[in-house]
């Protein structure tokens, strides 16, 4: 039974720019109240002009426990929770072998680290009235692996596992717990990365989308395009061979071969400024 989200208070992760502000735009014309956490100010500002006092901003750094309880102390107001939008990301990309290791360390700080914090900041209360939802917008590279990607695709395996351990854990206390995997989108992070052979082009309003739909009709896990799960699930299911065969016809594993490092350069080079 589809849920309203008239009098819904969701929060959104990493809510100012990409994925995190199409969501946050989304939820509020459909009448949520939302708590938009970012660590960039000035977009803070600009996300929640448009909609009064229905949307609030406040920092937020996800890989830090004393930011999450700064952060819901200062947007308190509109609590309880009804939904956590885990949404907050990063996403480098080169070999591996070249990677430094603090920005290792920063990928699964953002990554993983990020939504447990928040799920062990925002969780607990929900579990206490019995009910909540828990979204974590993950990717399809954490079912699938991509070369030149491998922190990255680690993390969102994580998250992916994470998840589903999660759900059963959270299940008998009413709290449901769901998964979106959307493809390449048309975000900053995805900034030069080619189009996948046969795919059209994903943007943040389609993911926004899903994760609306998810709210509305709690399931375990949404693809975007919904149709490369049926594809996936098989594949995976076949023999390595066929895998491989399926991965010379799509030439999936050269995906990132093909990235534009110019297009690229403003994006990688935020995300290393941020990292410790």
């Amino acid at each position: 039974m589809s849920r309203p989200i008239e009098a819904m208070s969701v929060i959104v992760t990493g809510g100012a720019r990409g994925i995190g502000r199409a969501t946050v735009e989304r939820l509020a014309r459909a009448g949520a109240s939302v708590a938009v956490g970012d660590l960039d100010p000035d977009l803070l500002d600009e996300v929640t002009a448009e909609f009064g006092s229905r949307v609030v901003a406040a920092h937020l750094d996800v890989t830090d426990p004393t930011s999450w309880r700064s952060f819901l102390d200062s947007v308190a107001d509109l609590g309880p929770w009804d939904v956590l939008v885990n949404n907050a990301g990063i996403m480098p990309l080169g070999s591996v072998l070249k990677e430094e290791d603090a920005l290792t360390r920063a990928i699964f700080e953002v990554n993983v680290h990020g939504p447990i914090n928040g799920i062990k900041a925002v969780a607990p209360a929900m579990v206490e009235r019995g009910r909540g939802h828990i979204v974590n917008v993950a990717s399809a590279v954490g079912r699938v692996p991509v070369p030149d990607a491998a922190t990255y695709s680690a993390s969102k395996f994580a998250v992916v596992g994470f998840s589903e351990a999660l759900r059963m854990e959270l299940a008998p206390s009413g709290v449901d717990v769901s998964l979106i995997l959307p493809a390449v989108v048309q975000t900053e992070l995805a900034d030069g990365v080619p189009q996948a052979f046969g795919m059209k082009p994903v943007t943040a309003s389609d993911v926004a989308e899903a994760i609306e739909s998810v709210i509305r009709d709690p399931r375990p896990e949404v693809w975007v395009p919904n149709w490369t799960q049926t594809l996936t699930k098989i594949t995976q299911a076949m023999p390595r061979r066929f895998q491989d065969f399926v991965d010379r016809v799509t030439n999936a594993s050269q995906l990132l071969a093909g990235v534009d490092p110019a297009a690229r350069a403003a994006y990688e080079e935020r995300v290393r400024r941020n990292v410790r």
